[in-house]
């Protein structure tokens, strides 16, 4: 079983930022198998365009893990995995979520130092 949901978010996370590293992309895709491909939250996290859909993308990602975990057999082998992976995709979504906040905050505040500049040297 692989991590499919962050190798999604890194592949999301490679074209927002125009990372365009062909081997990177190549190692993602391994880790994904035909989970890149396949209708749904996964192959939409692979394909976002902007932080937005990246957030939502990688929210609907963990929904299906969450049933996932729920749906497997207390014997099954895998759980122990699958529980630890739910532990790292939370903190992930933590840190994408302050990212994402961190971003906002300086644009706001890139708008406000815009003004203030205007304040202290108004346009004629």
């Amino acid at each position: 079983m692989a991590c499919h949901e962050i190798a999604a978010l890194r592949l999301g996370l490679m074209r927002i930022l125009g990372r365009d590293d062909a081997a990177e992309r190549q190692h993602e895709l391994a880790e994904l198998g035909n989970h890149a491909d396949k209708p749904g939250p996964l192959k939409a996290l692979c394909d976002a365009e902007d932080l937005a859909g990246l957030k939502n993308f990688f929210e609907a990602s963990l929904t299906e893990l969450h049933t996932r975990v729920a749906d497997t057999k207390e014997e099954d082998a895998q759980l122990p995995y699958l529980r630890a992976l739910m532990v790292l995709t939370k903190k992930v979504e933590l840190d994408l979520a302050q990212q994402i906040d961190g971003m906002t905050r300086l644009y706001r505040d890139l708008d406000e130092m815009h003004d203030f500049v205007h304040e202290l040297f108004p346009v004629s």
